[in-house]
């Protein structure tokens, strides 16, 4: 195996996907939109699912919340 192949490997062992529950996303989702970090909220806001009403719940400012709504609505 050349080097790039192996350093490619080792490089997505410390990569690895962490467990998110539903709960947490929600959470995530609230402060990534709240310190404007729009893409990462889109990412969770898409991967889960989640509503206008649970992100608000979790602490998300209205105004950050009806900038998405187009996300929500489609």
């Amino acid at each position: 195996m050349g080097k790039s192949k192996s350093r490619i490997f080792r490089k997505g062992i410390n990569d690895q996907f962490t467990t998110m529950t539903r709960e947490t996303a929600v959470t995530e989702t609230a402060k990534f939109l709240n310190s404007r970090n729009i893409t990462e909220a889109h990412n969770l806001i898409t991967m889960f699912g989640l509503t206008a009403e649970e992100i608000l719940e979790a602490g998300a400012s209205y105004e950050s919340v009806v900038a998405m709504k187009n996300i929500f609505e489609g």
